[in-house]
């Protein structure tokens, strides 16, 4: 069987590489090499894709005594992705109060005045720029606000969490060094917020801590340092590439404009339809042998499953290159799948459904500046998405 180097080159824009859908069809499970650690199985069909993602004969945990495939020299295997059941449940537990129908009430309050002020802001120029005037100002604020941390302190976010997923733009030095920051700071909030409890997340969590008392202060710091980036970085770049795919089609947007009820069914379809993951999902180990798709992975094997693509299987998914943003059911791998669901999903489908009925209510002429210029994209990091991307709004301030 051949081996194939992996990541496949990267496409233009939001276009997934033919390469997945190849394999999908011809070779589902199939050989890759990393630019670092061992060679992997690669899966692209949405049965197994989501085998690998939920069978406890895959681990997470098994990673730290391998060298993992990755796209980085440094192997940063480690926190809680880096666990397996029960472990991992025992330190995920403090989050089952994080998300409760209150917090998530007062955050959509909290994060609809967010959104209303930054477009209004935005709108009062002649064209605006997505990701820089609204996107990143947007999921900063919201997150500091449910971490309880001063929105003023958001460029240490911002560096930290960016650092975490770069793949090229910095040295290894510098990403551990601001994991160290963030760590301390983080630690800091715990340190605080034990002594003088709020109503935030962190104190949230530190009652379930004290409540069970199986989850030790390092591994909180760790929780809350993983919603921090799954909470800010992920939904950053997911915004500004749900907004571009509508715009796209401007049709897509005039639909929401003319239905808000869609926006919760559209977030879902979007989450689905955008590859947001440029190198596929966390390497699992095959525990024991296992069959997918005809192909036995033996024990040890690593397996990287391509949810980016298994979101696009026609077994599953009818005509699965079309957006639908009304398509029910709709059992996306857009968060992750299992023991290692996303941590900030509850949080990313607030953001994202505020954000674009908020986008849709103010601003139902928005438009891509029709500019070769006005969008540019990300490189260098593990997930795809605009760097720049110009917008305005027909009929909005001329110069």
């Amino acid at each position: 069987m051949a081996v194939r180097s992996f990541p496949f080159p990267r496409t233009p824009r939001l276009d997934l590489e033919p390469e997945y859908s190849l394999l999908q069809q011809q070779e589902p499970v199939s050989r890759v090499r990393f630019p670092y650690g061992e060679e992997a199985w690669l899966v692209s069909r949405y049965a197994d894709v989501r085998t690998v993602l939920t069978d406890p004969r895959f681990s997470r945990a098994a990673s730290l005594e391998r060298d993992v495939p990755r796209v980085t020299e440094e192997n940063f295997s480690g926190g809680i992705v880096a666990m397996d059941p029960p472990e991992h449940t025992r330190v995920r537990s403090v989050c089952r109060h994080a998300f409760t129908a209150r917090t998530v009430a007062r955050l959509r309050e909290r994060a609809t005045a967010i959104a209303t002020e930054l477009v209004k802001d935005a709108l009062a120029e002649e064209a605006f720029d997505g990701v820089e005037d609204f996107a990143l100002p947007f999921t900063l604020k919201v997150i500091c606000d449910l971490l309880g941390v001063p929105y003023e302190e958001r460029e240490q976010f911002r560096h930290w969490a960016e650092a975490g997923l770069a793949t090229t733009s910095i040295s290894e030095d510098e990403r551990w060094a601001a994991t160290g920051q963030m760590w301390d700071y983080v630690a800091g909030l715990v340190a605080d917020r034990r002594g003088r409890p709020r109503d935030d997340l962190i104190s949230a969590m530190l009652a379930v801590q004290g409540e069970s008392g199986t989850v030790t202060d390092d591994e909180l710091v760790i929780v809350v340092m993983t919603i921090l980036v799954a909470g800010y970085e992920t939904t950053s770049t997911q915004l500004p590439n749900f907004v571009y795919v509508l715009l796209a089609v401007p049709s897509r947007f005039r639909a929401l404009v003319a239905d808000p009820a869609l926006v919760p069914t559209a977030v879902e379809e979007l989450m689905r339809y955008v590859p947001l993951e440029a190198n596929g999902t966390t390497p699992r180990y095959a525990l024991e042998d296992v069959e997918l798709s005809g192909v036995l992975v033996e024990a040890g094997s690593p397996v990287v499953a391509a949810s980016v693509i298994a979101n696009r299987d026609p077994r599953v998914f009818t005509d699965p290159d079309r957006v639908d943003l009304g398509r029910a059911p709709n059992p996306h791998l857009g968060f992750g799948l299992g023991a290692h669901f996303c941590l900030g999903a509850p949080l990313a489908r607030l953001e994202l459904q505020v954000a674009l009925e908020v986008l849709t209510t103010a601003a139902p002429g928005l438009r891509l500046v029709p500019d070769e210029s006005a969008i540019t994209w990300k490189a260098g990091t593990l997930m795809r998405g605009p760097a720049r991307l110009m917008l305005t709004e027909e009929g909005g301030k001329k110069p």
